[in-house]
């Protein structure tokens, strides 16, 4: 849940009202704010953090993601950070989001993972949509992709929520692959015959 989210990645977070939810709320609906401080400051403080949330600031009021679940046709248009923390109620939506499609089965994806998909997004325009056509993998759905003989791997970080594939509308494979590179963000494949690009936070490798 949650509260379990937030104490497992140790986030400074806050509830957001999601843009495309305001319409489902009255006008004068105020949310409930809830806010998870850093256990120190300064330097001492940042010892405290996981890497994949140490691994870049980035610039800006606000982050961003557009989405198109390829498989189940659903699509999330949401802020998941604002104002200096993180918004744990689209962390949720965009763990279900993520899920495997297979089971229904989710895992909490790594917030640098959606870090690396949103300055993509803004290089190659913010109004594009990102196609999702793998991210998080169960173990059951792991095992099974590799008995069939797709090149998976064992211990696939598909499998902690810290890779997803993608592709990207009116952008050839080659663009998204040399664009994903440019983050230097983690690893990135590319898989020119299926028309997808494969992104992760492990170390940093390319092929």
């Amino acid at each position: 849940g949650s509260r379990s989210y937030r104490n497992r990645h140790n986030l400074n977070v806050k509830r957001v009202m999601p843009r495309d939810d305001k319409t489902r709320h009255s006008a004068g609906a105020n949310p409930v704010r809830r806010r998870f401080l850093f256990a120190c400051a300064g330097a001492a403080g940042s010892l405290l953090l996981p890497p994949p949330v140490m691994a870049y600031a980035i610039p800006g009021r606000e982050r961003f993601l557009n989405l198109l679940q390829l498989h189940t046709n659903e699509r999330l248009r949401v802020t998941y950070w604002a104002d200096g923390a993180f918004d744990y109620g689209a962390l949720d939506q965009l763990n279900h989001l993520l899920r495997d499609h297979r089971n229904g089965e989710q895992q909490q994806i790594d917030t640098a993972l959606l870090d690396l998909l949103h300055r993509l997004q803004k290089q190659l325009g913010r109004h594009r949509d990102i196609h999702i056509i793998s991210a998080y993998r169960s173990q059951k759905t792991n095992t099974m992709l590799r008995k069939v003989g797709n090149g998976v791997a064992k211990r696939s970080l598909h499998m902690k929520g810290r890779a997803i594939d993608i592709r990207v509308p009116h952008v050839t494979t080659e663009e998204l692959y040399s664009a994903a590179k440019g983050l230097k963000g983690g690893g990135v494949g590319i898989y020119r015959k299926s028309r997808f690009v494969h992104l992760d936070t492990g170390r940093i490798r390319y092929w």
